[in-house]
C-alpha cells in the first residue's frame, strides 16, 4: 500500500512536499525520482510521482486523481490535559479512529502546570494529528482547537449532534444503550446523526460542576463499564465504540 503525504496545494500539474515529511520521505525512506506517493490537500487526493528529492524537498508531478471520501460521521473530541506523553498517546489513537476535532480541555482536575504547558506544544501536537492522519491514509488530519475550559466546550457544539460525557458515576448509562440505537437498522441509519460530540475527563474525573454543565448542555452520562479507565484508554474504547455503531 502506498504511502500518504499531506502539501499544501496542488498547482499546474505538481505538488511540493516541505519540512519534517520531506526530510522523513527524502531521508529515512530514500525517495528517489520515479517512486510513486499519494498526496492529499485535504481536498484532492492524487497519485504523484516523484521528480526531485532534496534534503528537506521533494517535488512532484501529478499522476491520476484518486477518488477522495469525505468521512460519513464527524467525531469531536474533547478531552482532559493528562500527563504529556499519554495525552499524546490519545491523539494519536484518535487521530487512528477518526476524530475530526480535538479539543484540550482544562479540566479543575487536570495537573495546572500541564495546562499552562499546552499552548507552548500545539505545534508539537499538530505534528502528531498530522503524522498519524498520514499513517492512517486519512484525506486529513483531524482539526485542533486552542485549549478551553469545559463549561465553555460543553456549550459550543450543535445541538443536532449526539453528545455524550464519559462518567463513572452511578446511574450513568451503558454506552451500548446510548449508541447502538443510533445505528441499529435501516431507518435509525437514516436519522443517525452525522456530528458526535465526546468529553472524557481527567484522571481524577470530572467535578459535579462539570457534569451539570455538560447536562446543562445537552450532554448524556455514559460509562464504559464497571472498570475504571485511564483517559487515553478511554479514548480508544470510547471512539472504538462510536466508529462500530455509526461509522
Amino acid at each position: 500500500m502506498r504511502r500518504r503525504f499531506f502539501v499544501e496545494r496542488f498547482a499546474d500539474g505538481a505538488a511540493e512536499l516541505r519540512g519534517d515529511s520531506a526530510a522523513h520521505l527524502a531521508r529515512v525512506l530514500r525517495a528517489e525520482p520515479g517512486q510513486l506517493y499519494e498526496l492529499s490537500d485535504g481536498r484532492e487526493l492524487w497519485l504523484a510521482r516523484v521528480e526531485r528529492v532534496r534534503r528537506d524537498e521533494v517535488d512532484f508531478s501529478l499522476v491520476e486523481h484518486l477518488p477522495a471520501r469525505e468521512p460519513r460521521l464527524n467525531v469531536t473530541l474533547l478531552l482532559a490535559i493528562v500527563k504529556m506523553d499519554r495525552f499524546e498517546w490519545a491523539l494519536e489513537k484518535a487521530t487512528e479512529l477518526g476524530a475530526t476535532e480535538i479539543v484540550p480541555l482544562a479540566a479543575e482536575r487536570s495537573e495546572k502546570a500541564l495546562v499552562a504547558a499546552a499552548p507552548k506544544r500545539a505545534e508539537r501536537w499538530e505534528r502528531i494529528l498530522r503524522e498519524s492522519a498520514q499513517q492512517s491514509r486519512r484525506l486529513r488530519p483531524p482539526v485542533l482547537r486552542a485549549v478551553a475550559a469545559p463549561q465553555a466546550a460543553f456549550r459550543a457544539f450543535d445541538a443536532n449532534s449526539a453528545r455524550i460525557v464519559l462518567s463513572e458515576r452511578a446511574g450513568a448509562a451503558p454506552m451500548r444503550a446510548v449508541v447502538a440505537p443510533l445505528g441499529d437498522g435501516a431507518e435509525a441509519q437514516k436519522s443517525a446523526p452525522h456530528a458526535v460530540t465526546i468529553a472524557i475527563g481527567p484522571e481524577g474525573g470530572w467535578t459535579d460542576a462539570e457534569f451539570a454543565a455538560a447536562t446543562a448542555s445537552g450532554f448524556k452520562e455514559v460509562s464504559l463499564g464497571e472498570n475504571i479507565l485511564r483517559t487515553e484508554t478511554a479514548v480508544c474504547a470510547a471512539l472504538a465504540a462510536i466508529v462500530f455503531a455509526l461509522g
